[in-house]
């Protein structure tokens, strides 16, 4: 026989036989992933460390997937090191992936490569090459922009503006160093870029939303949301929020019966550190199980080193934990159990990770593609910054797009879309149709003077303080808010406050309402502190939320700091984020005759609403809608239900 044909069958059984497989997903509706920093792989050379870190974590956690990243900090792994690695992970059923971190010095305040330079071009261009010869897919972590303003980059940005010069500088960034060579080497790889939570300031940095997701292979999104109050300021809403807002910027492939597609989706999944684990387990928790509420199909947790070393604590057992009932249990999680005929005893964080989205994904299934109320943010846009999170947790639910829908029946605006220099255009089209358009005192603000050939309203400096919202309640703190003046008879108050507002001498609105055509315009007061937003009482809140759910089909009543997650297959979740247990009543617009709880199956009866005598003044925004159906919950501090109607 030719030796050329012996070599080659050889070849063939050599690599048949060094071909793993993968094991099928250990989750039924999501993949869960995981990322090592080049930092630790590099470490990993050591033997002895690889195995011992990947028993910890894979006792604790199932995984599908990991991602080995080559560069971070001005440091690549060797090419040696990240074969025996990646060999490593393939040989226990993992698929394995690559990734990148474009920065020279993260703990200069992540100082990242100048673009302007030509050596440091080159450099981000053999990194890609680099990466793409190594994997078939790989992704890049948070800092693919730039936050440098050297002599050099000054010199390049000329006449414009920092945010100009930076989006254009990073699209372009993105085709010629980072796709096309990576595409040169390996034309089958996947380049896909992760953006983190801090959507609202991407664009003064050169995150290019309008752009790069054209070009990209995928896109990531960063759910962490931790501490709330802590730099970001970003509130737990987001971690579901935001991975919405990336689905509308860049949407998949869909189902005939339209289902967003695993295959062909740009948007890949939700990423999730440590990060405010030391507030509670619960904390941690709450960030896997939204993330996944938004039916993204892979979750990574963020890093395999925080998997392997942050130590379960019983400062991570809330005080809400002793009252019992709560949907995240401390103490389940962290008792002994079995895996393989092994007893194991949880000692670090992955088993929290793993608990959660195990059980989050018995309910994933059950639900359809989310829908909510549609809130318009232009390309690029800033004001009122992160609003809708807020808005999220006082039960309105979101859902954000970069394109301003006509085929809603209501859209929200805030003062991102004074932005759109035909804004007050698309507010006439919505409303000469018959349909509602929802605008901000930030908007109102902003556009006061186009906005008057609608409505003559106005929202100038003036402020007030308020604690009580008459009929509807009154809150626990005072608080400020922007004045809104408006023509007597023209506009009417929906809602509105004072202090005092009964027995008072003067009133602000809290929700506005005016009319052109045939639709109607609301004005939503927003607080100087958007936070004040949740001392809104429940009364008050209840009446925002029912002017507010026509798309929605359905709406909560009770307190702030309790999310409504609605879908369009007639279920919904409800998840309080409150420290303590809340009742509450779910409403559904049109007649039902139970409610199921879509885990155990129970079923609910609706509620027996007593006789209500006349309303104290005019308006067909208090009591129930005629055909309407009311339910009464109680959930425990921290917790969830999923519900079918």
């Amino acid at each position: 026989m030719d030796r050329r044909i012996v070599k080659k069958v050889l070849l063939a059984i050599i690599t048949a036989m060094s071909v793993i497989p993968v094991m099928a997903s250990q989750y039924k509706n999501f993949k869960v992933s995981t990322y090592i920093r080049a930092q630790d792989v590099a470490r990993m050379e050591d033997e002895q460390f690889l195995k011992s870190t990947w028993e910890i974590v894979s006792t604790q956690v199932d995984l599908d997937k990991i991602y080995l990243e080559t560069h971070r900090d001005a440091f690549t792994v060797p090419e040696k090191t990240m074969l025996k690695v990646k060999k490593f992970f393939l040989s226990k059923g993992l698929e394995v992936g690559g990734g990148i971190t474009f920065t020279r010095s993260e703990p200069t305040d992540f100082e990242t490569y100048s673009y302007a330079r030509e050596d440091e071009r080159q450099q981000v261009k053999q990194i890609s090459e680099y990466t793409a010869k190594l994997f078939d897919d790989f992704i890049l972590d948070d800092f693919f922009f730039i936050d440098l303003k050297n002599d050099d980059e000054i010199a390049a940005k000329g006449n414009k503006s920092w945010t100009e010069y930076r989006l254009r500088l990073m699209a372009d960034a993105g085709r010629e160093l980072v796709v096309n060579p990576a595409k040169a080497v390996n034309p089958k790889v996947k380049v896909i870029v992760k953006y983190p939570n801090w959507y609202d300031h991407f664009h003064g940095l050169g995150f290019n939303l309008e752009e790069e997701p054209t070009y990209f292979d995928g896109i990531w999104t960063g759910t962490e949301t931790r501490d709330p109050g802590s730099a970001q300021h970003l509130q737990n809403y987001l971690s579901y929020n935001v991975v919405r807002y990336f689905d509308n910027i860049a949407p998949g492939k869909r189902s005939a019966d339209g289902r967003l597609l695993p295959e062909g989706r740009k948007n890949g999944g939700g990423w999730v550190d440590a990060g405010g684990i030391h507030m509670s387990m619960d904390r941690y928790a709450e960030q896997l199980h939204l993330t996944m509420l938004s039916k993204t199909p892979e979750i990574i947790l963020w890093n395999y080193m925080q998997l392997a070393e942050v130590k379960i604590s019983s400062n991570m057992r809330a005080p809400w934990q002793e009252v019992g009932g709560n949907s995240f249990r401390y103490d389940e999680m962290v008792a002994p159990f079995t895996k393989n005929g092994k007893t194991i005893t949880p000692t670090t964080m992955a088993r929290f990770a793993n608990e959660t989205l195990h059980q989050t994904d018995k309910l994933i299934g059950k639900l359809g593609n989310p829908i909510g109320l549609a809130s318009y943010k232009p390309y690029h846009s800033s004001g009122e910054d992160f609003l809708q999170n807020y808005l999220g947790m006082i039960g309105l639910p979101m859902d954000m797009y970069p394109q301003f829908l006509t085929d809603k029946q209501q859209i929200l605006l805030t003062q991102q879309a004074a932005k759109d220099p035909q804004i007050v255009e698309k507010i006439k089209a919505q409303l000469k149709k018959g349909g509602d358009v929802i605008i901000t005192t930030g908007l109102l603000k902003a556009i006061k003077d186009q906005i008057a050939d609608v409505c003559e309203l106005y929202c100038g400096d003036l402020k007030a303080i308020v604690n009580d919202f008459g009929w509807f309640g009154k809150s626990e703190r005072e608080f400020i808010i922007p004045q809104v003046k408006y023509f007597t008879n023209d506009a009417w108050e929906v809602v509105s406050a004072g202090r005092p507002l009964t027995g008072g001498v003067s009133g602000y609105p809290i929700l506005l309402r005016d009319t052109y055509s045939k639709g109607m315009l609301f004005v939503l007061t927003i607080p100087d502190d958007f936070g004040n937003l949740y001392d809104y009482p429940a009364g008050a809140l209840n009446v925002i939320r029912r002017a507010m759910s026509k798309d929605v089909g359905a709406y909560i009543e009770g307190p702030a700091k309790v999310a409504l997650f609605p879908y369009d297959n007639k279920t919904l979740v409800v998840e309080n984020f409150n420290d303590e247990a809340v009742s509450l009543r779910v409403v559904i617009n049109n007649k039902v005759n139970t409610l199921r709880n879509l885990i155990t199956g129970e079923q609910l009866k609706p509620a027996e609403l007593p006789k209500v005598s006349a309303m104290p003044y005019r308006s067909r925004f208090m009591g129930y809608a005629d055909g309407s159906t009311v339910f009464d919950l109680q959930l425990p501090a921290h917790s969830y239900i999923g519900l079918g109607y």
